[in-house]
């Protein structure tokens, strides 16, 4: 039987190894706090060697709040995790030019627990800052926590907390995606397996890739979320918008008129990347991508922050809603 692997999977194996040495010098996770009092948001990069950004506002806040604060020299993890990259980079790299199935085997599974017991490393450090507080605090809720979300969205207080990868997190997702494609491939020239087989699976891996990367919108649930610029929870379905940046974060409003308030506010939101979505006026008020809407202004049309205008799924429904609506059509960007 060939122990050897293919010409492919030991370029795989190199962009790997190569590709860890970039989450040296990278940021590898991100937090992101939002909240009324810092409209442009705080943010902590955890590096693999150090936490950087808004750090001290942060250590300030959890002050109040009987959190810890956030050292550096405090968390053993910033000295081990460095040579724990190096060492897979290398692993990679030896692996590629020993060329054996079984070094890529031993690689790969040993890459995925390391990528398991960090995430559960992750998360004890992230539930023991959130419920060790000190109970002589300035500020006291009782039962309450502070621990972030692992990975997504988290209301804490008035804070909204996201927890999503950075740059040098989407590498390691990435090495270890391209770990599984070799996997993949050198089981099919063991196993033989069938050609469509081995299509449907890259096909898969792809596919996680691109839902990982790409941005959509959410749902806006009527009753439970709040406008993220007025604070005001959202009530009526008929008039609701969200943005999404790049990098999935989703912000809901009340009205249109919230969300360009919110905007001009934060400038960052403005840029091309961060996508608008309007709630359809009729319907069942489905999410409705800004640039293929329809919009209405009219004076009659009670919004919640009296922003006066609506959007439509297509033309059509426009048209139904002006027999008692006659205000000015128009499209996004409104002028």
């Amino acid at each position: 039987m060939n122990n050897k692997i293919s010409i492919l999977t030991r370029i795989l194996l190199f962009v790997c190894g190569l590709g860890l040495v970039a989450v040296l010098y990278t940021p590898i996770w991100r937090i992101d706090l939002d909240a009324p009092q810092y409209p442009e948001g705080l943010s902590l990069k955890i590096h693999a060697n150090d936490i950087k950004g808004d750090v001290d506002i942060v250590n300030g806040l959890n002050h109040y709040i009987g959190m810890k604060t956030l050292h550096t020299a405090d968390f053993p993890e910033f000295t081990i995790l460095p040579y724990c990259i190096i060492f897979f980079s290398i692993v990679f790299i030896a692996a590629a030019i020993a060329n054996r199935k079984r070094g890529l085997y031993l690689s790969f599974f040993a890459f995925v627990a390391f990528g398991i017991i960090a995430m559960a490393d992750f998360w004890k450090w992230e539930y023991n800052y959130g419920h060790n507080l000190d109970p002589h605090a300035a500020i006291v809720v009782p039962g309450m926590a502070y621990q972030p979300p692992l990975i997504g969205f988290k209301q804490l207080l008035n804070f909204g907390a996201y927890s999503i990868p950075d740059v040098g997190g989407w590498i390691f997702l990435g090495c270890g995606i391209l770990l599984l494609l070799g996997v993949a491939m050198e089981w099919k020239r063991t196993r033989s397996l069938k050609k469509n087989t081995l299509t449907a699976l890259a096909a898969f891996i792809v596919a996680i890739s691109f839902s990982s990367c790409n941005a959509g919108p959410e749902p806006i649930q009527v009753g439970k979320d709040n406008c993220n610029y007025c604070k005001m929870t959202i009530a009526d379905p008929r008039f609701g918008a969200e943005l999404v940046t790049s990098t999935g974060k989703v912000y809901k409003f009340d009205d249109i008129h919230c969300m360009q308030s919110f905007r001009k506010e934060m400038e960052t939101m403005a840029r091309e990347d961060a996508k608008i979505y309007f709630t359809d006026f009729c319907g069942s008020h489905e999410l409705v991508e800004a640039s293929s809407s329809v919009l209405l202004k009219d004076s009659e049309i009670k919004c919640p922050m009296q922003g006066n205008l609506v959007a439509f799924n297509h033309a059509d429904s426009l048209a139904k809603i002006q027999a008692t609506y006659k205000g000015e059509h128009t499209n996004w960007p409104v002028q």
